[in-house]
């Protein structure tokens, strides 16, 4: 633990909770008993709701790693089956049954005091520049007697104005979102010595094709960031670094206003939560999450 940052630490016990919405079964059958079949239409719709009835363009700007086609298959066709208000009602109720039964041996202090110290640093983030943050910002809070929706909210804004900020960082070292995706999956495959290829599942993930895949890989390479065998280079692995710090950076105010010592008892509370949750989530994942911290 000592390696990460307070801010990436934080989003490591807390992105779990949310992700839920997008794998646990009961997140995925409250999207279709609401009307969408499919996984995707459920996550497009679910995720895009607080920014009311869009078309593609705002999705693609602010999602930023999916292909613009793929957005475009989902919507804004999911509004013709489902509005946006009771999109945002399926996705807190499949993550609220999900987490109720995820968390049913846990002591429901623990939740109750992890759910108001995240809303506490969840609640007054900077908005400013940070659409997917400030749309969720915006939502009504579930009333404090629901502590796992609680919970669930504030690890939904959370994660989405860190995400917000991440989108800034890969903006400003010059990637587009295919790009990124190549990039990562480059990184991914040196962790893991090649033996499971990321191309294989986050190519699919955010619909890219063949041709659009082997342009990106021509371009980073170009820009000296990866080996003509597609590995990365070392420069790819300093843009990595320095696109975390800034992504850092611009997620650390709400564990700042939180203060260190509340910081930590968060942590604290939220690690047996968040390993309970991460077992619904596969590895390696599309957010690129880590298998649970232990603190």
């Amino acid at each position: 633990m000592s390696e990460l940052s307070a801010q990436r630490r934080m989003w490591a016990l807390f992105e779990p909770i949310h992700a839920v919405t997008y794998f646990a079964p009961q997140a995925r059958a409250a999207f279709e008993t609401a009307g969408l079949r499919g996984f995707w239409r459920g996550y497009f719709a679910g995720r895009s709701a607080p920014l009311g009835p869009i078309g593609p363009a705002p999705v693609v700007a602010s999602f930023f790693g999916f292909n613009p086609p793929m957005v475009g298959r989902a919507l804004p066709d999911v509004w013709t089956r489902i509005t946006p208000e009771d999109a945002l009602a399926a996705r807190l109720s499949g993550a609220t049954e999900a987490l109720t039964a995820v968390w049913s041996d846990v002591d429901a202090a623990s939740i109750a005091g992890a759910a108001e110290l995240l809303r506490a640093a969840a609640t007054g983030i900077e908005v400013q520049g940070r659409v997917l943050g400030a749309a969720n910002a915006a939502l009504p809070w579930p009333p404090d007697t629901e502590p796992v929706q609680v919970l669930w909210h504030a690890a939904t804004i959370l994660r989405e104005q860190r995400g917000d900020g991440h989108v800034a960082a890969l903006l400003t070292a010059g990637l587009d979102g295919c790009e990124t995706v190549v990039w990562r999956s480059a990184l991914a495959d040196a962790e893991n010595g090649g033996a499971n290829p990321a191309r294989a599942f986050f190519q699919p993930a955010r619909g890219w094709t063949d041709d659009d895949w082997a342009a990106a890989t021509e371009r980073l390479a170009a820009r000296g960031w990866l080996h003509a065998d597609g590995t990365p280079t070392a420069e790819a692995h300093r843009a990595f670094a320095a696109a975390e710090v800034v992504t850092d950076r611009l997620a650390r105010g709400p564990w700042d206003r939180l203060g260190a010592d509340a910081t930590e008892r968060l942590a604290r509370l939220l690690a047996p939560l968040t390993a309970r949750a991460s077992t619904y989530l596969p590895h390696p994942n599309p957010i690129g999450l880590p298998p649970p911290l232990t603190v």
